[in-house]
């Protein structure tokens, strides 16, 4: 993220979350500052709970999101606009773990149902407009975008790269093991 030109990143940090900053610090090792959404009290919020928490830390501007159990080459863009949409998702081709897809995407605009299905990657951009309403409680994404995939206010892209969920300790095993990759 340092590398892409992020200069502050904040982590939702829950169960074991003391471990991150305990490896991380406050990121001046890398030329950044490292803030950290504490959410070992609350358990953790899920990703729409995760990011109303943080949004005092996020401010009004546009913000990524990035899920901790991705490993990708996604060329991150510390400067997307948004435009009038509240959100831009990446999407991936289908991995084997969710063949059926999560989203559509024609011509830039993400759909809930289409004939060629993607899966989300768990990389988006965002305004803090799709997050205002709501309270700090454990609160699932993908409801929310589909409310606004409905209103046509959801953009999104395809990446064609490396993307690995690495979600569970066998995924992760066989990332670690393609050293080709790391």
């Amino acid at each position: 993220m340092a590398e892409a030109g992020f200069e502050s990143i904040i982590i939702n940090i829950a169960h074991l979350g003391y471990k991150i900053p305990e490896a991380l610090g406050d990121g001046s090792k890398w030329g950044i500052d490292i803030i950290y959404s504490d959410e070992q009290e609350d358990g953790a919020l899920e990703s729409a709970g995760g990011i109303v928490k943080a949004l005092p830390l996020l401010g009004n501007d546009t913000f990524l999101v990035v899920n901790g159990d991705v490993f990708c080459d996604y060329k991150f863009n510390p400067d997307f606009d948004l435009g009038d949409d509240l959100a831009h998702l990446i999407l991936v081709q289908n991995p084997e773990h969710n063949k059926g897809g999560d989203f559509g995407l024609e011509q830039n605009r993400v759909l809930n149902e289409a004939k060629n299905m993607y899966t989300f990657s768990g990389i988006g951009y965002y305004s803090s407009k799709l997050f205002n309403a709501l309270d700090v409680e454990k609160k699932a994404l993908a409801p929310i975008l589909r409310e606004a995939i409905k209103q046509n206010k959801i953009s999104g892209s395809l990446h064609v790269g490396h993307w690995y969920d690495i979600g569970t300790p066998k995924r992760l095993e066989e990332i670690n093991n393609q050293q080709d990759l790391i």
